[in-house]
């Protein structure tokens, strides 16, 4: 598509989402939705909650939003444990979607981690899953990093589709792990320490990236889409989630389960 074709095709976009109103195009309005998409399931930190603590906390703000249902994007090495199967099946249980994150969580890159290696790794991932009548052909790369390469991207990708997988798209990405390591390093050296601060900055940071992601949607496609948001398991989102939530509600949008966004 040339330039001129993509400016007819976003022009159009834009007058399929109007009314007219007196000879006046004007939008009609257009409610963003939001689904939750949770990457890692590191479960193996226990400051200030413990593992299992954690997992219900996190739970608990789900299905306090009308039950509402994410996605959980799982590295493999997380629950090849008794320990990590039992906290993953109270995510199964509760009806939330379970993806494929890699075995290792490794980045794919030719001089560290060949296609071939990573593929390996998908398949190592999927074993430890399969079992989870919840676990979805979904694939997650990690880093959201697809390769150093076109022939690394898409020796992967026709990996995957020969697989039945699909890729986990991500449309908000963020850096709660940034967020979190730092309330973390506070709590290690204080474990009493006030974090209001760390969950109002996480609940800003958040809100500027939905937004600016949104934004780059509509101009784009001339709408919004149902936003897949990218998030941690960590502490952070274990004591915040439900603000979150509430932030994003409080703001119009809706919020949906992740097996729909997809």
């Amino acid at each position: 598509m040339n330039r001129r074709e993509f400016a007819a095709f976003i022009g159009m976009a834009t007058v399929g989402l109007a009314t007219e109103t007196s000879g006046v195009l004007t939008p009609k309005p257009d409610k963003p939705s939001v689904a939750v998409t949770m990457d890692d399931f590191n479960w193996n930190q226990s400051l200030k909650l413990n593992p299992q603590q954690r997992n219900r906390a996190t739970l608990d703000a789900l299905k306090s939003h009308g039950n509402l249902k994410a996605a959980l994007f799982v590295a493999g090495k997380n629950v090849d444990s008794e320990t990590g199967k039992a906290l993953l099946r109270e995510w199964d249980s509760a009806g939330h979607m379970i993806g494929n994150h890699s075995y290792s969580h490794r980045e794919l890159n030719s001089e560290k981690v060949t296609a071939e290696a990573f593929n390996a790794d998908i398949l190592k991932g999927e074993e430890v899953l399969k079992g989870f009548p919840r676990f979805q052909k979904s694939f997650r790369f990690p880093f959201l990093k697809e390769g150093e390469s076109a022939a690394e991207r898409d020796a992967v990708r026709a990996f995957l589709k020969q697989h039945g997988y699909r890729n986990g798209h991500v449309t908000i990405d963020a850096s709660d792990w940034a967020v979190d390591n730092r309330l973390r390093a506070r709590l290690t050296k204080d474990p009493t320490a006030d974090v209001t601060a760390y969950r109002d900055f996480y609940l800003d940071h958040m809100w500027e990236r939905a937004t600016y992601y949104d934004d780059l949607a509509r101009k784009v496609l001339g709408r919004t889409v149902k936003h897949t948001m990218l998030v941690h398991f960590n502490l952070l989102n274990a004591l915040f989630l439900g603000d979150l939530l509430n932030m994003f509600k409080t703001k119009g949008w809706k919020l949906i389960d992740a097996v729909d966004a997809f």
